[in-house]
């Protein structure tokens, strides 16, 4: 057992991430069992995953092994850059492409932020602002230095940036649904997955744990066998718009956990050989943290989506 204290480069992150770095090589998944377990106390009190720390938080720690072949087989994260669509001494903000995970863990030997470390010796501070899922692509954004993250952090809590998505999703999307308005319930299954399910009443046993979760949808265009959608979202829970749009009926083409497998199976096996997710953060608009003035960031189209909407010769 130990005590750490959390000082000004911890200041206002999550629980589970200063846990990550605190115990470099767990699984998450094990890391997330403690914390729900209560054997992780912040002040002598119980937390949760997402607890805020502050500085001076005292966080106790529970004795944690590492299986050595764990430890000795991981390899060490690659050096690589990504395209940056801005970048100044307070804020990098680059094109995540699909497939890489935004950070190591859980099965996940390294991510981005792991690898622009690595590419990157001379950064002092570098932090994720926000996530991506694995398979999402488009904007994404660190900072460089820790007032920047938090005051970062505090526009995403504060629903004052704008997100902007581009999602195709399986047959015609319904023009009157424009608006969901839907509580979802994060937890892990069996296999210490991560998934979320929609709560829709108070009965539910999760109702008091969901958290309230806003999307708006737009037609941006028809396809016949399926929508393209322009999706903002309003709060940013883990797999928000995923399951949003699976639960009305239309979930997004290429999504391997609440898609339609089938489909996806049938797509990527065709012509197009479209193997993703067709989730891309297209667009991000935030207020500077230090400047002040409106920063609008877009993502490019990846090449793989553009094809899959343009018509067979």
């Amino acid at each position: 057992m130990r005590h750490a204290t959390v000082d000004e480069g911890s200041d206002g992150q999550r629980l589970d991430n200063f846990l990550l770095r605190e115990l470099k090589g767990v699984p998450k998944t094990h890391v997330y069992r403690v914390i729900r377990a209560g054997e992780v106390r912040v002040n002598k009190g119980r937390a949760q995953a997402d607890t805020r720390l502050n500085v001076g938080d005292v966080v106790r720690i529970p004795p944690v092994r590492l299986p050595e072949r764990a430890a000795d087989n991981a390899p060490a994260a690659p050096p690589r850059e990504f395209p940056v669509l801005f970048e100044d001494e307070h804020l990098l903000v680059i094109d995540k492409p699909a497939g890489v995970a935004v950070h190591g863990g859980s099965g996940v030997s390294f991510g981005v932020i792991e690898q622009l470390r690595r590419a990157r010796p001379q950064a002092k501070f570098l932090e994720l602002v926000h996530r991506l899922d694995k398979e999402t692509s488009g904007v994404l954004v660190l900072a460089k230095k820790r007032s920047a993250l938090t005051h970062l952090q505090d526009q995403f809590r504060g629903r004052s940036t704008g997100k902007t998505y581009a999602a195709l999703v399986w047959g015609d999307w319904p023009e009157r649904l424009k608006v969901i308005d839907v509580a979802l319930h994060k937890y892990l299954d069996a296999d210490g997955e991560r998934r979320v399910r929609q709560v829709t009443t108070s009965h539910d046993p999760a109702a008091e744990q969901a958290k309230r979760s806003i999307t708006l949808v737009k037609v941006a265009q028809r396809l016949g066998w399926a929508s393209l959608l322009d999706v903002t979202i309003k709060t940013g829970r883990t797999h928000q718009i995923r399951v949003h749009l699976a639960e009305a009926g239309h979930p997004i083409v290429g999504d391997p956990k609440y898609g339609d497998f089938a489909k996806n199976r049938d797509l990527a096996r065709g012509p197009k050989r479209f193997e993703r997710m067709f989730l891309h953060a297209h667009r991000l608009v935030f207020a500077h943290p230090v400047t002040g003035p409106e920063v609008v960031c877009e993502a490019p189209w990846p090449v793989e989506c553009r094809a899959l909407l343009t018509p067979a010769l």
